[in-house]
This record gives C-alpha cells, sequence and structure tokens, in this order.
C-alpha cells in the first residue's frame, strides 16, 4: 500500500516538473520571438528614407534556430506618422528566400492562424523633420500674446544653442 501512495506521489511530482519545464521553455521562445521583433522594428525605424504602407516577410537565424517574421507599415490618420506591426514564429516557409534573407514575391508563405505568431511586436515612425510653429505655445514670452513663437532651440530642424560657460572665480577660505 505504502509503494502505491508513493508511486501517486512521485508521478504527480514528475508531472509538475514537466509543466514547469514545458513553461520555461515557451517562455523562452516568446522572449527569442519579441526580441527578433524589436529588432526589427529598430531597424525599420532607422532606415533613412520613407517607407510606404507595405508588407514585408524573411527568415533570420536566430538563437539557434530559425524565425519568420512579417512586418506590416500601415498609415495612420496623422499625416506623417506609420504604424509598424511586426509578427515573430517559428519558421516553417515553403517559399524561397534570397540572400537577404527577404521572401522573393513570387512565392507565399504557407498561412497559419493567428495562435501561431509567438510575438507581436507594435511600434510608430513619423516623418516629420521638425516641430509645427503653428502648434508650439510662446514659452518664451508667456504674458505675450505672440502669432508666431520662436523656434525651439534643439528642436529638429533648429541649432542646439548652448549657454555660455561663466568662468569660476577661485574661493579663498579665511585664516
Amino acid at each position: 500500500m505504502a509503494l502505491v501512495i508513493v508511486a501517486f506521489g512521485m508521478g504527480a511530482a514528475l508531472k509538475a516538473l514537466t509543466s514547469a519545464a514545458d513553461s520555461t521553455a515557451r517562455l523562452r521562445e516568446k522572449t527569442f520571438a519579441a526580441w527578433i521583433g524589436l529588432n526589427q522594428l529598430a531597424t525599420e525605424r532607422l532606415n533613412a528614407g520613407t517607407q510606404k504602407s507595405s508588407n514585408r516577410e524573411a527568415e533570420v537565424e536566430y538563437a539557434g534556430s530559425r524565425w519568420h517574421w512579417q512586418q506590416i507599415t500601415e498609415d495612420m490618420e496623422v499625416p506623417g506618422l506609420k504604424r509598424i506591426t511586426v509578427r515573430v514564429r517559428h519558421s516553417n516557409l515553403k517559399g524561397k528566400i534570397d540572400a537577404d534573407g527577404e521572401q522573393s514575391s513570387s512565392s507565399t508563405p504557407s498561412t497559419s492562424q493567428d495562435e501561431d505568431w509567438l510575438a507581436t511586436v507594435v511600434g510608430f515612425r513619423g516623418d516629420s523633420l521638425e516641430y509645427p510653429q503653428s502648434e508650439l505655445p510662446g514659452w518664451d514670452d508667456a504674458g505675450n500674446s505672440q502669432q508666431n513663437p520662436s523656434p525651439v532651440p534643439g528642436a529638429p530642424g533648429q541649432p542646439l544653442v548652448q549657454p555660455p560657460v561663466q568662468p569660476v572665480a577661485p574661493t579663498t577660505t579665511p585664516q
């Protein structure tokens, strides 16, 4: 009778350990997928040219596995603002991938359901080069009703103004 109780206890302990190991592996995969998505989002934001609304897909080798990412760039209601959505999953493409890792337009990926994606990262990119002057309040002259406020130093398109450096006078200590 004691052996039966020990056997049931050991079975429950093994099941708990297996569940914990599976959860750890799944969280590791989700973390890697999120990192790949964040890397792609940062790469897209650093591109010098403005991207039109588009869909792109590619494969990447990361952490000893092949991963597939899909990027959707969409225009927002605000002019010059784009939403970038990057979804990442394990690679199971049947299509042809070129040397840069980009999927060729002639091949189509095996479309999968939304639950196959391990991570989805959403970010935004603006194409504005400077602040709209008509929208800035006149912070310099708060009491004056200024029609055209002065440019904000350090704003995009404006030179950064450094304050003058005052020499520090030597201090003497009384003796």
